[in-house]
């Protein structure tokens, strides 16, 4: 018995659900067997749903497209496939990376803003920007603003960002000495109302600093006398280091005697009125401001014709010139075969402030030991050296530099001084057993053999020479 069959039509958005569903091998193959499927309890056969399904796919796809590209003379083939006229589709997934179209689906597929929009892009090619003109119209418009100077202003410091500021240029100061840096640098600054604070930042400073930094003080005073701050504002600056000494002293014990040697200094190198000392007096009621304006006419009455203090504060410090240096250090040991104080010559040396050029002491006491021709000279320079390297305030490295110095020049020393072999070794050995130099450098000390005949029957002849 047949069963008959029965045609069931599907609605439009049945199909375009039915488009969706993959082929099975069967359809893709042709195959002659009709197969059904069944939707929603009923069955339909497979010929109906194979064109249903092609002609919703033909017919979105003419919808996407024609969308796209209205307007650029593009086709649609019978099989569905869209036929674009002049444009190359890109094939490589670079080319599609670099395409600079629209991927939203809608436009013509131009670039964005004609080209000149997009991450690093200053505009479209050749586009010259011209200088912007000022429109007459508008509300806000100003006759004078053409004619407009615009300078960068810098707002005066006030006295917390003074110092805070200033602190730093003047401790870098202490390291390089250069005054010149440091005026080219506070001419950048608005320093205003705060100009006589530069000589007393600068002096509670150096109150708290060696002696080398007191005398680049008064060089910085000096020099910033003029071009950054006058005359005047030096005097207001010691008026109100008077005022603070009562502080000051709290900090620095011995801050009214540096006051009263940097009040001397000033008025030695012309910054400060020789008058100024004569109007405090009778009008000081502080004792350290007191005492720092005697002190300041003690060291001015030791002058001659107002002659300039340049030894205020010593001649230490490594901005003096080697010959100097030499010249203070023979000096010393001169002064210390004198008295026979070895603290004193200990605290000259440190108030010298040149830790690397201690291996000249170390030389030349070792040649006074050479030329002299007494065993006290020995002991004393014995004595000094052992007490040198026992507080540590001469090092090993310059120990030794010192005595390889000697080493070198022995051969001329001999030629003044004849005995200078023997007594270098002997010194060199009792150095050695003090402790002051090790036996490496004991080893190194040259030594110079006694001259002999070879043998009494050599006519005269004699040996030669060994160091």
């Amino acid at each position: 018995m047949e069963t008959e069959k029965e045609h069931i039509y599907v609605t439009p958005t049945e199909l375009e659900n039915l488009s969706d569903a993959p082929f099975s091998g069967d359809e893709e193959n042709g195959g002659s067997e009709e197969r059904k499927t069944e939707i929603n309890g009923n069955w339909i056969p497979a010929t109906s749903i194979t064109e249903a399904k092609i002609n919703a796919k033909a017919k979105r796809r003419l919808r996407k497209n024609s969308s796209r590209d209205s307007g650029r003379g593009d086709s649609v083939s019978e099989n569905g496939e869209t036929l674009k006229i002049g444009v190359v589709v890109p094939t490589s997934p670079k080319g599609k990376l670099l395409d600079r179209r629209s991927r939203s689906g809608k436009g013509r597929g131009l670039p964005k803003k004609g080209g000149a929009g997009g991450k690093g892009v200053w505009g479209t090619p050749g586009q010259v920007y011209d200088v912007e003109e000022v429109d007459i119209k508008d509300p806000n418009y100003d006759d004078d603003q053409e004619n407009c100077v615009y300078e960068t202003v810098v707002l005066p410091l006030d006295e917390r960002a003074f110092e805070k500021t200033l602190t730093p240029i003047i401790q870098e100061y202490f390291e390089h000495g250069d005054t010149n840096e440091v005026s080219e640098m506070l001419k950048d600054l608005n320093l205003g109302e705060m100009k006589y604070s530069v000589p007393v930042l600068a002096v509670s400073l150096a109150l708290e600093g060696k002696a080398s930094h007191r005398e680049m003080t008064s060089k910085l005073i000096s020099d910033l006398c003029g071009t950054v701050v006058s005359k005047t504002d030096v005097e207001k600056s010691f008026d109100r280091l008077l005022k603070e000494l009562p502080e000051l002293v709290l900090d620095s014990p011995k801050a009214p005697q540096l006051v009263g040697q940097f009040i001397a200094r000033a008025v030695g190198d012309g910054i400060l009125s020789s008058t100024y000392i004569d109007g405090y007096k009778g009008t000081v009621d502080c004792i350290q401001a007191r005492a720092a304006l005697d002190r300041a006419t003690v060291l001015l009455s030791m002058t001659k014709g107002g002659k300039r203090i340049d030894n205020v504060w010593g001649s230490g410090g490594g901005q003096q010139s080697v010959k100097h240096l030499v010249k203070e250090i023979d000096m010393l040991l001169k002064e210390y075969l004198l008295s026979g104080d070895i603290l004193e010559a200990e605290r000259c040396l440190q108030e010298l402030e040149v830790p690397h050029f201690h291996h000249e002491l170390v030389y030349e006491a070792v040649v006074m030991v050479l030329e002299s021709t007494g065993e006290k000279t020995f002991k004393m320079i014995l004595d000094l050296l052992k007490s040198l390297w026992t507080s540590s305030v001469i090092t090993m490295d310059q120990m030794k530099r010192g005595y390889e110095r000697v080493y070198r020049e022995i051969p001329d020393i001999n030629l003044d001084v004849p005995h200078s072999y023997s007594v270098l070794e002997r010194f060199v050995e009792e150095c050695f057993q003090a402790g002051i130099i090790s036996k490496p450098l004991r080893d190194l000390c040259p030594s110079r053999g006694r001259k002999r005949f070879v043998s009494e029957g050599d006519g005269g002849r004699l040996k030669l020479e060994s160091y």
